[in-house]
């Protein structure tokens, strides 16, 4: 394998580097990295690898465009929304480097697909913004023997990690619990600085880099934390804990961060609500703050409210539970449930969000 002309010119900034040039860039050209997540952090991740020259990324995600993600996805613009993140991503990071070969894969990673999906690149890349799916990445990663750079936000801060390469640490050696349900708001619910995905994101790429091209000191057995308010950055060592052995998966993933089960729930459309509005009763379980901004009506509780004033809540229709984006809504008709609430319990898919786009 070589480069061509129009690659070495593409390329002439990281060629004159000591400690890339052409063997460094040959490796990247010859990289296959799946990013999982189109997202906040997947959005600089997927442009700084493009740009690198990596030669074949994967891009896995199910979801699309909304207009609330352009305020830190900086991929999109407003004529996205509504499109496929995934093939989105691909058709805008082609246009900046057309050497790359992208694999796109428009749906949500789950414990079917990844070992075939994983088993085809050399590095994987952590987006996504759920410890659901940070567990089930780490496991897969773990079985098909793939080193993992991990990212993740919150608020105004974010960490960084590279875990599984060459045997080291593992995501579960530094989180080998989740944290209690509901403790960790994600930024749908709680917001995010618009720039700090790009930085953290950025600083994911650096790794990849340096993972390929075997330069530098990989955040190996080491957590970076930082804080965009402040600017501080601590690097936290961390070691393998030996115990911890992962050969399959997890039963339920949900389950296991204590979280319910929504593909076992009963759910229902945007669509079908509105058409048959009269049809149903409607709980909004959202923040005080967030249904005097925007609400369609119904009676609210906020969820941390709910298991007191359960009693308040009429049962002589099927009653549809809402949220910002269906999780607290899950959450509370899990609760519901362990209280017998004598009528059908639907979840409205995608929330709020999905009843004004």
């Amino acid at each position: 394998m070589i480069l061509n002309q129009n690659e070495k010119k593409q390329y002439h900034r990281h060629l004159i580097l000591n400690q890339i040039g052409e063997e460094g860039q040959l490796k990247l050209k010859q990289a296959k990295v799946l990013v999982i997540g189109a997202g906040g952090l997947g959005c600089p991740v997927l442009q700084y690898l493009t740009a690198a020259g990596v030669g074949t990324i994967g891009i896995i995600d199910g979801d699309t465009v909304d207009q609330s993600n352009l305020q830190r996805q900086i991929l999109y613009t407003i004529d996205d929304v509504g499109k496929s993140k995934a093939q989105t991503a691909a058709d805008r990071l082609s246009k900046l480097n057309p050497f790359v070969n992208f694999n796109i894969y428009s749906t949500y990673l789950s414990k079917n697909n990844s070992l075939e999906i994983f088993d085809q690149y050399d590095l994987i890349v952590d987006g996504t913004d759920n410890f659901p799916t940070r567990y089930l990445v780490n496991d897969a990663c773990v079985i098909t023997n793939k080193p993992l750079v991990f990212g993740s936000i919150y608020t105004f801060q974010g960490q960084v990690a590279v875990f599984n390469y060459k045997g080291s640490a593992t995501y579960r050696c530094l989180y080998p619990t989740p944290p209690s349900a509901g403790s960790v708001p994600n930024c749908s619910e709680i917001g995010v600085l618009g720039v700090l995905p790009g930085i953290i994101g950025s600083l994911q790429a650096n790794e990849v880099i340096k993972l390929i091209t075997n330069i530098g000191t990989p955040l190996v057995n080491k957590l970076l934390y930082f804080d965009a308010l402040s600017l501080q950055q601590q690097v936290l060592n961390f070691s393998k804990n030996e115990e911890i052995k992962i050969t399959k998966f997890e039963e339920n993933y949900n389950y296991f961060c204590g979280l319910p089960d929504t593909d076992a729930m009963n759910s229902i459309s945007a669509e079908d609500f509105l058409k048959n509005k009269d049809d149903y009763l409607l709980l909004d379980v959202r923040t005080y703050e967030e249904y005097e901004d925007e609400n369609i009506g119904g009676q609210h509780i906020p969820l941390d409210e709910l298991e007191d004033r359960i009693g308040e809540i009429p049962n002589h229709k099927t009653l549809v539970v809402m949220c910002a984006s269906g999780k607290r809504s899950a959450k509370a008709i899990q609760l519901l449930l362990a209280y017998n609430y004598p009528k059908t319990l639907m979840n409205l898919e995608g929330g709020i969000q999905y009843i004004f786009e």
